[in-house]
């Protein structure tokens, strides 16, 4: 199954992108049309190795620090009575990133062609589909500021998980990479120039079995390093593009969903990200629906999204929000629970809100747990490593010093 990008017309005469798993193009756009859309274009998520290199990616790609920082200034100005063009040119001039004074830039000259703010945004094809149906959902309402604030309320707490995800495994990556510094300076160069002594030292005595495996490994590395190194670096990018393509990244999501704690963190992330976005638009006034379309394309995790896909059509057939939710099978039973409480009590927004909350603060404990694990478990493995390292220098020393003139007899 491929990910097809399909530009599409509702029945209600709305123009929308979603993102479609097919096996080709001709599928997603016959799915698309038997559920009542009218399909414009279909176009591959994967463009071959020019998507997976840096020349493939968009030229006017924009920082997430750089985004939440206009969306801050943006909102801001809104409040304060400045028109939307002139807030837009403000601070298209004052920006420090040139991608983003490009986009707004061409975002000015739309605007004053005539297009909508949300269209304008939406055309520049870099900024996510919650924003610019939060614009339209605001500009729609007249309430543009405050949906523009809601939404730099949602952005600011994303990035702020972001930086903890990457702070809490900055330290584990570290420890890694030291150990594997090592174990290659002590196999590559240590031990090499140590199995011409262990041969001297033996005394015509056989070598202890470690010290015999560890020279074996460490003179065949080195020997071989030369055509063993491009071979590796061959392997491991071969494996990062196939892990790039559709198939590849669902077979590594399932895996990930799979490990014992990781499993749990990314499924309480997303069900924190994901509540938090439909309550995002649907304080914007945009429908059940419509949010979960929007919010779901979002959601990072292949393989949860491909549950999630059979979660808009049972809406659309008037089942209860709570119950295609069920259908997905992936969302943990506390939150389904709350999320029901919300919508029987019509209240939905608030407790998806509380749901957002209780599992940001759920995936904090759990990426503690798995931080707290995976530190020692490497500690341990490069001492390990090291130990044995070191037993094969040492042992075959200690045994000729042992029965040498002054082992005592």
């Amino acid at each position: 199954m491929a990910e097809f990008i399909c530009r599409l017309g509702s029945p209600s005469g709305e123009v929308m992108t979603r993102v479609v798993e097919a096996v080709g193009a001709r599928e997603a756009k016959v799915q698309l049309e038997n559920e009542g859309y009218k399909v414009f274009a279909v176009t591959s998520s994967e463009k071959g190795l020019s998507a997976l290199l840096p020349m493939g990616r968009p030229k006017n790609r924009i920082k997430q620090a750089d985004f939440l920082l206009f969306n801050q200034q943006f909102s801001a100005l809104l409040r304060a009575g400045i028109p939307v063009l002139q807030a837009i040119g403000l601070l298209k001039t004052r920006s420090s990133s040139s991608a983003l004074r490009n986009v707004l830039a061409d975002v000015e000259d739309k605007i004053k062609s005539g297009v909508p703010l949300s269209e304008a945004f939406e055309a520049q094809g870099t900024f996510p589909r919650i924003y610019t149906a939060s614009i339209l959902a605001g500009e729609q309402s007249g309430s543009l500021d405050e949906v523009l604030a809601r939404f730099v309320d949602y952005l600011r707490r994303n990035v702020g998980i972001a930086r903890k995800l990457r702070g809490a495994l900055a330290y584990p990556l570290f420890l890694l990479t030291a150990a594997m510094l090592m174990v290659a300076f002590l196999t590559l160069y240590i031990v090499p120039r140590m199995s011409d002594l262990f041969s001297g030292l033996s005394g015509g005595k056989g070598l202890p079995l470690v010290t015999i495996i560890v020279i074996s490994i460490s003179t065949t590395l080195a020997s071989n390093i030369w055509w063993l190194l491009p071979l590796i670096l061959v392997l491991i990018f071969s494996l990062v593009i196939w892990l790039r393509t559709p198939n590849g990244k669902l077979l590594l999501h399932k895996f990930l969903l799979r490990i014992p704690i990781a499993g749990v963190l990314i499924r309480q992330l997303t069900t924190a990200q994901l509540s938090r976005s439909l309550s995002t638009l649907l304080s914007g006034g945009i429908t059940v629906p419509d949010a979960w379309d929007i919010s779901s394309q979002s959601i990072t995790n292949i393989e949860l999204r491909r549950r999630s896909q059979a979660v808009l059509p049972l809406i659309r057939e008037g089942r209860g929000f709570t119950e295609a939710l069920t259908k997905a099978n992936w969302m943990p039973e506390l939150a389904l629970d709350m999320i029901g409480i919300g919508e029987n009590s019509g209240s939905l927004r608030e407790m998806l809100d509380e749901v957002a909350n209780f599992y940001d603060a759920e995936s904090e404990v759990k990426l503690e747990q798995l931080t707290s694990l995976l530190e020692p478990v490497i500690l341990l493995f490069m001492a390990a490593v090291v130990i044995t390292i070191l037993m094969s220098i040492y042992l075959p020393i200690i045994q000729t010093i042992s029965s040498g003139p002054f082992s005592g007899r």
